[in-house]
């Protein structure tokens, strides 16, 4: 891989950040593992700031779910986008 970020054994392609693995993508490059882990701290940081002050678990799920879904749905969407799928 060079500077721009192109992999040198795809010349003109993009190096891939995550893989398809079935229904999902897995992290294959140390880029994808940061994004990756990112969004699994932001999801850790908001499930105890909305556990702390709920009394039930359908409190918590209906707390975190405004969170935890989109996070998902942009980790998805970048994995998506930078998997090399055409």
């Amino acid at each position: 891989m060079n500077v721009v970020g192109v992999d040198v054994e795809r010349p003109g392609r993009p190096r891939r950040w995550f893989a398809p693995w079935g229904w999902v993508y897995r992290p294959v490059s140390v880029e994808g593992i940061l994004v990756t882990l990112v969004a699994l701290a932001f999801c850790v940081q908001v499930f105890l700031a909305v556990d702390r002050r709920s009394h039930s678990v359908s409190d918590t799920m209906y707390g975190i779910f405004p969170f935890v879904v989109p996070a998902l749905m942009v980790l998805n969407w970048i994995a998506g986008k930078t998997s090399g799928r055409d």
